[in-house]
């Protein structure tokens, strides 16, 4: 089968999904088709989307699956060695390895490299120092998902993971006691945003992950965790803030307009005095609210440059 042919059944069937993955395969497949600015690939019939594990459909009356080992491995489809020394070969070289397989035989490994994101070590250093605890939870394979995060500094990961498992492991840290914000930005990652105590999604993203995230990161850029974090915490302070301020005005005025002075001093506040005093109290706990549109981000992200996340 020649190129030219085999990425044409590939992207017929992956140009349904939605997942970031096969975006990047069917914006590949275009390059064997340079007559056409937007090629209309061929009808697929059939379309199966198999969450976590890839698609099946039927192009040209020919059965292509794209997807993982376990996908193959469900059809009854048979890896061969060649097959399982180049997927070895892209998980050495933090790569994903994509399986093809038309009319029940391995045809084919894609291989993707999803680079890390500029910046992404220096951001995990710095949540690291805001005593912020980073995990990766992904679907890619075990050797993939070490080596990303050996570079980027993460220690724990959690590899081959269904939506479902990343919903799982949320709920896990939950029930230990952690506060956890899930940032994604795929349909796998839906059913984990929403489990979340904080959904963040990329802006770049799918629009299902967007929809079930809590947070949407327009700008697309790393960094922008960090902002959120840092301004939340600084907004719960300001409302600790508030909350010792009134009381502590309430304590002291409530009982000196009761006339708790007076006996002693004969020292006592007329009403309209006290209303005002009442109303003070409410003004400057909004005004002391409203210093937050002064809001700068941390200084330690003057320095750091990170450009936008990119999905094609």
């Amino acid at each position: 089968m020649v190129l030219h042919e085999f990425y044409e059944l590939v992207a017929a069937t992956e140009v349904n999904s939605e997942h970031p993955l096969a975006k990047a395969i069917v914006e590949y497949a275009k390059k064997f088709r340079e007559d056409e600015e937007n090629p209309a690939w061929p009808e697929a019939r059939d379309f199966v989307s198999v969450t976590g594990h890839g698609v099946k459909a039927f192009v040209k009356n020919r059965e292509v699956i794209v997807g993982n080992k376990s996908l193959m491995l469900d059809h009854n489809i048979a890896i061969t060695a060649d097959a399982e020394d180049m997927l070895a070969e892209t998980e050495g070289a933090a790569q994903t390895g994509i399986l093809v397989s038309i009319d029940g035989e391995v045809t084919g490994v894609l291989a993707i490299s999803d680079p890390v994101k500029p910046g992404a070590q220096e951001v995990i250093s710095i949540l690291k120092s805001m005593n912020v605890r980073s995990i990766m939870v992904t679907g890619d394979n075990w050797g993939t998902a070490s080596s990303i995060a050996r570079q980027i500094g993460i220690e724990t990961v959690v590899a081959e993971a269904k939506p479902e498992h990343k919903a799982e492991k949320v709920k896990d840290l939950q029930a230990a006691g952690y506060a956890v914000a899930m940032v994604g930005d795929g349909i796998n990652d839906s059913p984990a945003l929403v489990a979340a105590d904080v959904g963040m999604a990329i802006g770049a993203g799918t629009d299902i992950a967007i929809e079930a995230a809590d947070i949407v990161l327009m700008k697309s850029n790393l960094e922008d965790v960090i902002t959120a974090i840092d301004l939340s915490r600084k907004t719960f302070s300001r409302i600790r803030l508030n909350y010792i301020w009134a009381l502590g005005y309430n304590i002291l005025g409530i009982p000196i307009a009761a006339g708790a002075l007076f006996p002693s001093t004969g020292f006592r506040l007329p009403p309209w005095i006290a209303g005002a005093a009442m109303a003070a109290s409410s003004v400057s706990v909004v005004c002391c609210s409203l210093l937050l549109k002064n809001y700068k981000r941390p200084k330690k992200l003057e320095n750091l440059e990170i450009r936008g996340i990119k999905i094609e």
